[in-house]
């Protein structure tokens, strides 16, 4: 019986580290850094908060694609042959967005620190 308390407690950990742990070869940028990157064409820049989040408050450059449908319209929507930069409110989605992207084949993916927050 007690080793079940060890398993339980090993996948609570290993589920919090896996959702808090950023993704392998997804790079990290500031908000200041975002400002000099918003000037490049040859990237795309995702919103994945909701609509409602994004008509409240956003940046022009960047395109809105929630996160829950992300996995169907990123290959549509989107390049694999071209930086894509995420953001989101606070940055937890952005990652956890960059991480999808990286599943999709994306290979070169930026997630925004502190989101939307961090930018004002």
């Amino acid at each position: 019986m007690e080793y079940i308390n060890y398993i339980v407690i090993a996948l609570f950990v290993f589920f919090i580290l896996n959702r808090i742990i950023p993704a392998k070869g997804v790079k990290h940028i500031s908000t200041t850094e975002l400002k000099n990157e918003l000037k490049d064409k040859n990237k795309q820049f995702v919103d994945v908060r909701t609509p409602g989040e994004f008509k409240g408050n956003r940046i022009k450059e960047f395109k809105n694609i929630p996160i829950h449908e992300l996995s169907q319209k990123a290959e549509k929507e989107l390049s694999k042959d071209k930086e894509v930069i995420v953001i989101c409110q606070s940055g937890m989605r952005g990652q956890k967005a960059s991480k999808t992207l990286k599943k999709l084949g994306f290979t070169n993916v930026t997630n925004v620190k502190g989101g939307l927050s961090a930018w004002r």
